[in-house]
């Protein structure tokens, strides 16, 4: 669908990049009050131990110390902390400290004082006696073990999600449809293997950090680096014990999410210290915090039975997710479901599926929302299972996928039986496979004696909200002089949403971005959204800008016709003046800047309007990658080359904005594949606890990276888009891995592919 638009499909700049490029205060950090208290957590050193006796007397007469609080102070009752709708589906689970501490980092004390240096030496004089427990470490072995990690009898879940914490489960599901076990065995082919993907951290630049003060009506208002500030004043309530009206959350600028800010992992201890003594603090995690304690992706196998046809026809798939919670249930109960339902319905001529999974607690640091949310991990399953089943017989990795993709119209029973409502995956496809010039590359080409270029490739689907669930809100009103301001209750981390949001209103109001100003989100002033995650802010935010433009839009038409005596029906609106079209008053007109001046006197017609919006269905975005990586065969060292992307995310509302999201999605892609790893001591202690053991890339360490877009066009979404956020992480696990199993000569089951894997496979070779 053609049409013309002024400020949507438009390379805008973002609203906010003046302030962000001249350092200007717009982080919490930034605004925090001088005289805040500093808060500091002690952090268990067990994995699993019960607290026997916790003297605080020594810490607590340190001069400048406020407090020191334990699990003796808190409420006796359990909340989450994942930002989530309600009734959430995560278990209820936490409390702000407990006896029974589940990590190595779990939180043991709270200590506040007036400057950095009491509260440092207040920790060092608290006394803890451990009874230390026998923790569950490997998640292969939690489900029904006879070590608990939640033996509590106020454990409690909220929903039915076959959750049982007597047997270590945080969560169960099923679905299926077909015999999937009758059409696997009349396959010609069976690829039966088990995936395996590690942990990995958000690694945003701003860690977490949350201010509170009490404001001038004795309310506890908390200011907050988070993605969700409607769920986080209600996880406040609760944690706390306190009504939600005496509680105001509001968001500055967030130096990155990616997910973790999903989760509020750092509200809970300024907001507790601040409610009992009614003095502002401040946290603000450590990077060793913010990689030992926080909420990383969800560490998950995954077997995957994928049965074919020997002309390359896909015809079920069996798959079995298991997924490590860690010590808390937090996005447990969600993630793991993306595994399956964002991975085999890419597969439209399958007969049959079958998707089971288990969550289970562990003893190690809790895991949360991360970009990609589970999908990331089931799509390298089930494309990795994909481009073996390719190699095998001897067929184009692109060519099996063009047999067997998802169509525009199809129904997809893996996807809640929802209908494919637009695509473009065939067409990315072939724009990949140009923009790469596989043809002449695949599968390798010798480069020197010693090294070689490998390509492998790979195709990923998401969503666009969670359908029938999220809630996007925007409020849009007239000023003086004819301008707009907009309030929303989205959070823009980094993502441009702001800007995207100000041009859906600017392209039904024909006015330049300029003209409106946007804030948010403030759980007083903004309206209810369901905050920035899944994919929804563009699809269903925007879609809530959208209507609320149009009804701002018929408002000052109404009130145009009023002021020159014609009938609403009989004046157009150009976004600078209401113009009457017949009548006797025909051709007359008057502006923007005068309808608002005469909205403040003897007016009935008001110019503000709220709107919200929410969607039965969630259209996938698709997107198809492919990767060029140069392996050195004697010592395995590796490196991407070239990336080559392809989105479909519906009409890009700002190509620039969409491509930065798929550049930097592609990079956190390529380090989960390549080099970043949490791992585990023996006794639960995480050894990546910086930047210097733990290894991201950095846009040195990669050649070109190219994204283009085939837009489909979204009936459903704002001005035709779908979402584009989480989609653009998946591709590339299962592409490198296929160009690394090449270079190898044997196939790779779990991440990340470090050099020294590399080059052993080719010494057992030879």
């Amino acid at each position: 669908m053609n049409m013309e638009m002024h400020a949507v499909n438009s390379p805008v700049i973002k609203v906010d990049a003046k302030a962000l490029v001249t350092g200007k205060p717009v982080y919490t950090d930034d605004l925090a009050p001088k005289d805040s208290l500093i808060v500091k957590v002690l952090r268990s050193p067990h994995a699993h131990a019960l607290i026997r006796e916790i003297d605080v007397k020594a810490a607590s007469e340190v001069d400048g110390i406020a407090c020191v609080l334990t699990y003796k102070d808190v409420p006796d009752q359990r909340f989450t902390m994942a930002g989530q709708t309600y009734p959430e589906p995560s278990p209820y689970d936490r409390l702000i400290l407990d006896q029974r501490l589940r990590f190595a980092g779990d939180a043991a004390a709270i200590v506040a004082g007036e400057t950095e240096e009491a509260v440092d030496r207040a920790l060092r004089l608290i006394k803890v006696e451990y009874e230390v427990l026998e923790p569950v470490l490997d998640f292969r072995q939690a489900k029904d073990s006879e070590i608990l990690v939640h033996p509590e009898d106020n454990w409690e879940a909220m929903c039915p999600v076959g959750a049982d914490n007597k047997r270590n489960l945080c969560a169960h599901d099923e679905c299926s449809n077909g015999d999937i076990d009758r059409v696997l065995e009349s396959c010609d082919i069976v690829i039966d293997r088990t995936y395996h993907t590690k942990a990995c951290q958000q690694s945003m630049m701003e860690t977490f950090r949350t201010f509170c003060t009490i404001d001038t009506y004795g309310r506890l208002h908390v200011v907050s680096s988070t993605q969700i500030v409607f769920h986080c004043r209600r996880i406040i309530s609760h944690a706390l014990g306190i009504s939600p009206s005496k509680i105001r959350v509001t968001k500055p600028r967030i130096g990155g999410g990616f997910g973790a800010k999903q989760t509020s992992v750092s509200e809970i201890y300024p907001a507790f210290v601040t409610w009992k003594t009614k003095k502002p603090a401040m946290i603000i995690f450590s990077r060793e915090e913010s990689l030992s304690a926080s909420s990383p992706r969800h560490e998950m196998q995954m077997h995957v039975r994928l049965g074919a046809t020997k002309d390359g026809i896909v015809k079920g798939i069996d798959l079995y997710t298991l997924s490590n919670t860690g010590a808390y249930g937090e996005h447990g109960p969600t993630t793991v479901g993306l595994s399956g339902h964002k991975s085999i319905p890419l597969y439209g001529k399958a007969e049959a599926f079958r998707f089971v999974s288990d969550v289970v607690y562990t003893n190690v640091m809790s895991a949360g929302a991360y970009r990609g949310y589970g999908a990331t991990q089931g799509l390298f399953a089930v494309e990795s299972a994909v481009n073996e089943l390719a190699d095998k017989l001897h067929m184009d990795p692109f060519e099996i996928r063009f047999k067997n993709i998802v169509k525009e119209g199809d129904v997809m029973p893996a996807y809640y039986g929802q209908v494919n409502t637009s695509c473009a995956l065939d067409r990315c496809l072939a724009k990949v496979k140009e923009m790469i010039k596989w043809d002449e590359k695949y599968p390798m080409r010798k480069i020197s004696d010693t090294k070689a270029r490998f390509v492998g490739m790979g195709m990923a689907m998401q969503g666009s909200g969670i359908s029938g669930v999220d809630v996007g809100s925007a409020t849009l009103k007239l000023n003086d002089e004819g301008v707009y301001t907009m309030n929303i209750g989205a959070a823009d981390m980094g993502t441009g949403c702001d800007t995207i949001l100000a041009q859906i209103a600017a392209e039904v109001l024909e006015c330049s971005t300029d003209d409106i100003s946007v804030f948010g989100a403030d759980t007083d002033i903004s309206p209810y959204d369901s905050g920035s995650y899944a994919s929804s802010t563009t699809y269903v935010t925007g879609k809530a800008v959208e209507k609320c433009a149009l009804e701002l839009r018929d408002r000052i038409e109404k009130l145009g016709a009023k002021m020159l005596g014609c009938e609403k029906c009989d004046v157009t609106f150009d976004g600078k003046k209401v113009i009457c079209e017949s009548g006797e008053n025909k051709d007359k007109c008057v502006t923007l800047a005068d309808i608002s001046t005469a909205s403040m006197c003897g007016n009935d017609i008001a110019l503000s309007v709220t709107n919200t919006h929410t969607s039965p269905i969630s259209p996938p975005p698709f997107m198809v990658g492919a990767a060029e990586v140069e392996v050195d065969l004697l010592t395995g060292e590796s490196r991407v080359v070239e990336y080559d992307a392809c989105v479909d995310c519906g009409t890009p509302v700002n190509p620039n904005l969409a491509r930065v999201q798929a550049e930097g999605g592609i990079l956190q892609g390529i380090g989960m594949t390549m080099s970043e790893n949490i791992t585990y001591s023996d006794k639960g202690k995480l050894y990546e606890n910086s930047f210097l053991q733990y290894k991201i890339p950095s846009r040195m360490d990669i050649g070109h990276i190219n994204v283009e877009f085939e837009s489909s066009y979204e009936n459903a979404g704002p001005f035709g888009a779908k979402s584009i956020g989480e989609v653009v992480i998946n591709t590339p696990l299962p592409a490198i891995t296929d160009a690394l199993s090449h270079a190898a000569g044997k196939r790779f089951y779990e991440l990340p592919i470090t050099p020294d894997q590399i080059a052993m496979a080719s010494v057992k070779d030879n």
